[in-house]
């Protein structure tokens, strides 16, 4: 399988891994081991981030958001950004080494210890690294959530939440001219879906990737909504899809992929009933759509 960003199932499971482990508990010390990733770290970032306690961690689209209660001054949100190989890790109290779980089916363990740029050490013993061989990941510090942070600021709704349904997606759609697939990735329609659930929730939906957003329908609209809801739901209950490049924050591998209907399946025979037809494989904005022209119009 192809390695790809991870996407919002993925992002979901690391946030419900270390939840339990990290909401409330103190960093006593964080040490940075480089002053970069993608982007470079905020200014003070090792200094203001101890000290403070994780008040509440959550998501946001494809970010994983912390906010922080600093004892050094008001309150202030930790965004991270895992990027194609960024992974945190996480050590329990009273545990001597650190897992290398997480690495296990990419490269060995003396490798991915080269690869951690990050530190961090709680008041109750746990401890966290977040490592990225390729460094395409990033973190931020910001004040406000959706005022205070660029990567936050224009994001459409979380498509688990309240505020997406049909009507919003289809006020969405219309005069766009763009293929649906397009429509669909572009963050400020919704947010935090990516390339593999939109491949899967307009097979679900059986609507073409090429087919114009203006052009979708209430009819559709109305299968579309709940098939990316469905779809998402899905791989969260499954534990994220495991690509090359993902897995959960103590080592466990995702499982969904087991269940790709289109995405990677190209020129497999289409998994919908009474259909023989083989799935096909294009690029749209330099992504590869899987999609089964017969079934998907």
């Amino acid at each position: 399988m192809m390695a790809s960003m991870p996407e919002l199932p993925e992002v979901e499971t690391v946030r419900r891994g270390l939840a339990p482990h990290i909401e409330g508990r103190r960093i006593k010390r964080l040490v940075l081991n480089r002053a970069d990733l993608r982007f470079p770290f905020p200014k003070d970032f090792a200094a203001r981030m101890e000290g403070a306690v994780v008040a509440r961690f959550t998501r946001r689209a494809k970010y994983l958001l912390a906010e922080m209660q600093s004892p050094k001054g008001k309150p202030f949100f930790w965004l991270s950004h895992l990027g194609m190989t960024g992974r945190f890790m996480l050590t329990p109290p009273q545990a001597t080494t650190l897992e290398p779980g997480l690495y296990a089916h990419e490269v060995a363990p003396p490798v991915a210890a080269k690869h951690i740029h990050v530190d961090i050490a709680f008041d109750d013993g746990t401890k966290l690294a977040f490592a990225d061989p390729r460094r395409f990941g990033f973190m931020d510090m910001f004040a406000a959530p959706e005022t205070g942070s660029p990567f936050l600021k224009h994001l459409g709704p979380e498509p688990l939440g309240n505020d997406f349904n049909e009507g919003v997606l289809l006020a969405a759609a219309k005069g766009r001219k763009t293929p649906v697939k397009n429509f669909l990735l572009d963050q400020r329609v919704v947010a935090g879906l990516g390339n593999i659930y939109v491949c899967e929730a307009l097979f679900m939906a059986g609507i073409s990737p090429k087919r114009k957003a203006a052009n979708l329908g209430a009819k559709r609209v109305a299968r579309l909504a709940p098939a990316i809801r469905d779809v998402l739901a899905r791989a969260i209950e499954a534990g994220g899809s495991t690509l090359r490049d993902f897995a959960h924050e103590d080592g466990a591998m995702g499982y969904f992929q087991h269940d790709f209907k289109v995405y990677g399946r190209e020129g497999e025979v289409c998994s919908a009933p009474e259909c023989s037809a083989s799935v096909k494989r294009m690029v749209q904005v330099g992504r590869s759509s899987f999609y089964c022209s017969a079934c998907q119009k």
